[in-house]
């Protein structure tokens, strides 16, 4: 398809939010687009940033970030209160609001559901049901929960049904809204957990079974919104939700926080969410998306889900600035420094890139320093990145920007060297370099149709002939290349990854065994990280953990799973209409939280 019917064909996907105001009977609809598809609406199954976006908006946890302040606080949302934790931080005791309703649907037949405890025990069980081959699993296993293995254990021995019904000592419904969770280890931060609403909100047992395998359509929450249109990689529509109980705008910026302080002064008070509809189309090239938002079929280009396109930010933030032509409409943005990371991933179970002999670490080495970071944020990401050093992302615990390391490093000298010392030589004379025992050496990378994914190929490539290296591409869509490479079917990959938490050692996880399949697309197994990892999670932050923190960046270096590339800055644009826009740090919900003036609405 040539590039100009992929551009009409990508308009034409948001022409129902471009439809006249007349046309939309007085509702406030706020028109936003993805540079991705989604994935699935059930929680058990997601792990994808888009889709994580979306569930946020229907499902809610027991906690949750205040929108306005920085740093990052957590408060109550469906809890009562803040939790009641034992000194060891093993016994956490929470009291779930009464009151609260899920939204109405079929599936309670015609009555009110009110939230119970239980339905924060749900989730959690969901996770560890070994036919729900849930995203979240070595998150959730590794929180501890007491007897919830023993339950998912018994069910893969003895090829039966999880039991939904057994009751598990570290999950406990104490009475109708009290919740009592046991954990087998001290987790100083399983407030954090408990506050994504994306994975852990609350699930009634009933909707999930009355759906079966058509779930991932029928998200029912407490959310100030519903799902009310999906076509798949096309269009998501999310409307106001009738049965969403009585909620006001409120938050606790800091004293100095000028901006923080001037949306509390503006919104304080009002009725959330303040608009009617969401309506969000899958736009997955960057020309299309910017075009859509010069055009006003798109409120902004903003957030992880969808900020101002690389290709696109010298000419919308010169030096970080909104481009005049823009500010001249009212436009409003900035660059923030993300809390995440761009990176690529080698198979630790592959033949020819994986495994834990000097040889293998030497190639990925040996690939990692042939790669030009620096070239890729100048020529592909127009300078609006910095080099990663270590998996830890900024804004999160653990994160030192003075650490250096040769994750950061381009030499292909280096690179060259390696290889030649440890048998990685053309025996033939074709050009290509060959395995040590001979046997031909292809390194494969999976990798997306668009545009900028070939911009990276053409990266990738050149820095690979450069040191001998032969390198092939294969294409497919990201939700199968996310599907293959949590089976273990990829090679290597590139793509990205955000914090959702406070909490650094969420990067780490890429790197620990038991999320093997999971958050560890690497399949990285090396019992000294793991071990450092259990210790890191059972200690309050402090100085023994920054040092093990330390630990674990230089295995991580040293080992090189994963090549961590940089850490985005990326743009947010917002047209005038849209009101209340702050970018969120650590969570995806924000919806509900800004307004639509119709009134200056672009024509």
């Amino acid at each position: 398809m040539d590039a100009t019917r992929r551009l009409l064909l990508a308009l034409a996907a948001v022409s129902p939010a471009g439809q006249a105001v007349a046309g939309d009977g007085g509702r406030k609809i706020l028109r936003l687009a993805f540079r991705s598809s989604e994935t699935s609406f059930d929680p058990v199954k997601v792990s994808d940033l888009y889709s994580r976006t979306v569930t946020p908006h229907i499902f809610e946890a027991l906690y949750h970030y205040d929108h306005l302040a920085r740093p990052a606080k957590l408060k109550p949302l469906l809890a009562e209160g803040m939790p009641e934790v034992s000194a060891d931080f093993k016994t956490w005791t929470i009291k779930v609001r009464r009151g609260i309703y899920f939204a109405d649907d079929p599936a309670f037949k015609g009555r009110r559901r009110e939230v119970v405890a239980e339905d924060f025990i749900y989730p959690f069980k969901r996770v560890f049901d070994p036919a729900t081959k849930a995203a979240g699993f070595g998150e959730v296993q590794s929180v501890g929960f007491v007897g919830l293995k023993a339950l998912r254990d018994e069910a893969l021995r003895d090829k039966k049904p999880f039991d939904y019904d057994r009751p598990v000592a570290g999950l406990q419904a104490l009475d109708r809204h009290t919740l009592r969770f046991t954990l087998e280890a001290p987790r100083p931060r399983l407030l954090e957990v408990l506050a994504q609403s994306d994975l852990y909100g609350a699930v009634a047992r009933e909707v999930v079974e009355f759906y079966g395998t058509e779930i991932d359509g029928h998200p029912v929450g407490t959310g100030p919104f519903r799902l009310k249109q999906w076509r798949r990689s096309s269009l998501i529509v999310l409307e106001r939700s009738p049965d969403y109980r009585e909620v006001h705008y409120d938050g606790e910026p800091a004293p100095g926080d000028a901006e923080g302080q001037a949306l509390l002064a503006r919104f304080k008070g009002q009725r959330l969410p303040m608009v009617d509809e969401v309506q969000i189309s899958i736009i997955q090239e960057s020309q299309p998306r910017w075009l859509a938002f010069l055009n006003g079929q798109i409120d902004t280009l903003a957030t992880l889900s969808n900020p101002v396109p690389s290709d696109f930010i010298n000419l919308a933030l010169p030096n970080g600035q909104v481009a005049p032509n823009l500010a001249r409409r009212g436009i409003r943005g900035g660059l923030t420094v993300n809390p995440d990371t761009g990176l690529s991933y080698f198979n630790m179970e592959h033949p020819v890139v994986g495994g834990y002999t000097p040889e293998r670490i030497a190639l990925r080495r040996a690939v990692s320093l042939g790669f030009d970071v620096r070239r890729e944020i100048r020529l592909v990401r127009r300078g609006a990145a910095v080099p990663a050093q270590s998996p830890v992302v900024p804004h999160t615990s653990g994160y030192d920007p003075a650490f250096k390391s040769e994750m950061g490093d381009y030499d292909p000298a280096r690179a060259k060297a390696l290889l030649d010392m440890y048998g990685y030589v053309d025996r033939d004379g074709d050009g290509w370099r060959e395995q040590p025992d001979g046997s031909p050496l292809l390194l494969e990378m999976s990798t997306q149709p668009d545009q900028i994914y070939r911009a990276y190929d053409e990266l990738w490539k050149k820095a690979m002939d450069a040191i001998g290296l032969r390198m092939r591409f294969v294409t497919a869509q990201w939700p199968e290349n996310l599907k293959a490479a949590r089976a273990g079917k990829l090679m290597m990959w590139q793509l990205g990854s955000s914090a959702d938490k406070p909490d650094g050692q969420g990067a780490l996880a890429r790197l620990y065994g038991p999320e093997a399949g999971s958050q560890n697309l690497a399949r990285f197994n090396l019992p000294a990280f793991d071990r450092i990892y259990e210790r890191m999670q059972q200690l309050p932050d402090g100085p023994e953990r920054d040092a093990l923190f330390l630990e674990a960046k230089r295995l991580a270096v040293a080992y090189m799973p994963w090549k961590n590339h940089v850490h985005r800055l990326e743009g947010d644009l917002v047209h005038p209409q849209v009101l209340g826009y702050r970018r969120p740090v650590f969570w995806n919900e924000w919806w509900h939280l800004v307004d639509i003036d119709e009134s200056k609405r672009r024509p």
